[in-house]
């Protein structure tokens, strides 16, 4: 929380992060979008979204981060889609308190506007609905569906069509190795596997063989990631979260994954933090609606 930023007015949102559990690249339409099966697996760990109603109609981030200009900030891109499909009057300050690494794979961009949307529309009175709010989501970004819903899920097309999956509460440990990982290089890159073999829901929970096809691109590219998947393959098995940078490995407990953060190299920093298959988002949201009856 922004020491600086007063309370008045505030309300404050959970943004979880994800893992991406197996990422395949299956082929390329003829718009070149990729298309994937993942499965995303929501983390009770994440930013924290804190919006205040504006009477005016002005959307701003009041904390930027340096260098991100309002029109490049999903957050901030979010409020405004959210605006314009409900011709709402109302604008919204927003601050975000960043847990989630930037550029590691873990969502939180795309946590962050899927939770702007989610908010506003409650906050605003817009009451849109989910299957609206995600169409606008997808056009902020694909990973942004799957946190507008809030569930854990199976996802094909190029992450859009969700179905829910039950998946076995487990703890994770997340390394991030402080490598920034560009997205849209490593889709362009031509040693991306993009025939990898389809699976199913049945399939994969049986334990098929899975992998995340941009874990060979990245380690090729980034150092600093390869190092972190050797010294955590050391101890298990390793698996990069989306295109990266950061890696991550289910584990029995949590204390397992603080001992283990305690060895953790120099450069690199980590954190611990459970599975859920709803995201606290919704759970925040039951809370506040409860709270104005």
């Amino acid at each position: 929380m922004n020491p600086d930023i007063p309370e008045a007015g505030w309300s404050e949102w959970p943004a979880p992060a994800k893992l991406n559990l197996f990422l395949h690249v299956t082929g390329r339409r003829a718009d070149g979008y990729h298309e994937l099966q993942t499965v995303f697996q929501l983390l009770d760990r994440g930013d924290r979204v804190r919006l205040r109603v504006r009477e005016d109609g002005l959307v701003r981030r009041v904390d930027p981060l340096p260098g991100v200009a309002d029109e490049d900030d999903l957050a901030v891109r979010a409020a405004r889609a959210l605006r314009a499909a409900s011709g709402d009057r109302f604008g919204a300050d927003i601050a975000i308190d960043k847990r989630i690494p930037l550029g590691g794979g873990l969502g939180g961009g795309s946590s962050d506007a899927a939770t702007t949307l989610v908010a506003l529309d409650a906050l605003w009175g817009a009451n849109l609905g989910v299957d609206a709010l995600v169409a606008l989501g997808l056009g902020l970004g694909a990973d942004v569906p799957v946190f507008v819903r809030g569930h854990s899920a199976w996802a094909e097309g190029i992450g859009e069509r969700l179905e829910a999956i039950d998946l076995p509460e487990r703890w994770y440990v997340v390394v991030d190795p402080g490598a920034h990982v560009p997205t849209a290089e490593l889709f362009a890159a031509p040693d991306l596997t993009r025939n990898a073999g389809h699976l199913t829901i049945p399939r994969f929970v049986s334990g098929a063989a899975t992998t995340n096809v941009f874990e060979p691109v990245v380690r090729r590219r980034f150092p600093a990631v390869a190092r972190a998947l050797d010294w955590l393959n050391g101890h298990g098995e390793a698996r990069l979260s989306g295109s990266g940078g950061c890696i991550f490995m289910a584990l029995e407990s949590r204390e397992a994954g603080l001992a283990l953060l305690q060895g953790c190299p120099p450069g690199m920093r980590g954190f611990v933090a459970r599975g859920v298959a709803r995201s606290p988002l919704l759970a925040r949201l039951r809370e506040w609606r409860g709270a104005l009856v």
